[in-house]
């Protein structure tokens, strides 16, 4: 997981997190790169939104993550959510960037497990 977290701090790109409610209706939405929190985890704040919502019936999302730069290079994490916490004081001490959020609007802290990680663009190895 250290070679991830290296990655994501040392590349730029555009993130997209996947995610499907109990009967299977997809939903992706444009999420930063994660935060790598806990050995083992990777974390994604997040709304209390359509993909909080899905992740409540159905813990799998996948995080598709395209470099800047010519061509296609980039990662896809498949994930499984493991966990979440509603802690405002670390939420706020994670944010990268100050959004355009109502301050009354709740943040959650979702954690993931790692299932499987590819390229972008698949190789025959893969």
């Amino acid at each position: 997981m250290k070679h991830l977290q290296e990655y994501f701090e040392t590349t730029k790109g555009f993130g997209v997190l996947a995610t499907a409610d109990g009967d299977g209706k997809v939903d992706a939405a444009v999420y930063s790169s994660p935060h790598f929190l806990e050995e083992g985890t990777l974390s994604f704040i997040m709304l209390d939104r359509l993909t909080h919502h899905n992740l409540q019936s159905n813990p799998f999302a996948t995080f598709l993550f395209v470099e800047d730069g010519t061509g296609y290079k980039g990662k896809r994490l498949f994930l499984k959510k493991v966990r979440e916490e509603n802690n405002p004081e670390l939420i706020a001490k994670l944010k990268r960037r100050k959004a355009t959020e109502k301050p009354e609007e709740s943040r959650f802290l979702m954690y993931f497990t790692l299932e499987k990680e590819l390229s972008l663009i698949a190789s025959q190895d893969e």
